[in-house]
């Protein structure tokens, strides 16, 4: 088994047994785009993570973007005073329309387009660096993501993700609530691995923050989102509630049990025979 296949089968591994599913209230999956708004709100008020440094260094002035999964536009919106023009794409109109909002306050022109990478990707115009942040572990069929993202580039892919499955800090909640156990991998490493497998010179950079602020002004909120998560009832949360403990905390105003100060990960390449590949700070990380 190649190292894109091994992705592919580490990430099916994280399905959800289809009778907790099916006893489900209502489906663990999406996210409210107002999340999406904070957290652009907070990365544009924070000094740049090593994803945004990363891209800024390929950047020409004026120079485009693509963001492929923007959400709100943290990946790209804080670059804005250096670009010309970003293009969004989302699976979301919800997330899109955020996006829209977030980039007519930062005052740059985008493009929007609707619909799921790669599948979209002929309605997308070339640009000089593409991002993507916190999508690849919802990416099992790594190689036409991939291939796609860096065929839009002419200069860097820079991408964004945690070191472990996003979902990873929720281990132990569904062993106490589902007595299932929770897969390890895959991990950074194996993203990266799977990359470089496909031809591309990657370099890799474990970081530490800012911390970008996010969640919910309503602690009761918080939890509902947890509890759909776990697939778990209303009745539930008192005894989530004891279970998150002191990983329940209010930051800013807002209330949320994720992680909010987990290290970054950000993956890179540059294209052949455009901009000079830069030597990384941390290689081997």
């Amino acid at each position: 088994m190649n190292a894109i296949e091994r992705w592919k089968a580490a990430l099916a591994a994280w399905a959800i047994p289809d009778e907790i599913l099916a006893a489900a209230p209502e489906s663990p999956w999406g996210f409210p785009s107002e999340l999406f708004a904070r957290r652009t709100a907070s990365a544009l008020q924070r000094p740049l993570t090593e994803s945004h440094r990363r891209s800024l260094e390929a950047l020409p002035a004026g120079g485009t973007m693509l963001d492929v999964g923007v959400g709100g536009g943290a990946g790209s919106l804080p670059l804005a005073s250096r670009l010309s023009q970003i293009t969004g794409v989302d699976t979301s109109e919800k997330m899109l329309d955020s996006f829209r909002r977030a980039a007519a306050g930062a005052g740059i022109r985008v493009a929007t387009v609707l619909g799921e990478w790669p599948a979209v990707a002929g309605e997308v115009p070339g640009c000089d660096v593409a991002v993507c942040h916190h999508v690849l572990f919802n990416v099992a069929d790594l190689k036409p993501f991939v291939v796609a993202l860096s065929a839009r580039a002419r200069r860097r892919v820079v991408i964004e993700m945690t070191p472990e499955h996003p979902l990873s800090w929720m281990n132990d909640l569904w062993l106490t609530f589902h007595g299932l156990g929770r897969p390890s991998s895959p991990t950074y490493k194996d993203a990266a691995e799977a990359i470089a497998d496909l031809g591309f010179h990657v370099h890799s950079m474990l970081s530490q923050g800012p911390p970008v602020v996010s969640g919910f002004p309503n602690r009761g909120d918080a939890i509902a989102f947890v509890r759909k998560r776990l697939c778990l009832w209303p009745e539930d949360d008192a005894r989530l509630a004891r279970a998150l403990g002191d990983r329940l905390v209010e930051k800013e105003g807002l209330w949320s049990a994720a992680p909010p100060d987990h290290p970054i990960v950000t993956l890179w390449w540059d294209q052949s025979g455009g901009y000079p590949p830069t030597t990384p700070q941390n290689p081997g990380t």
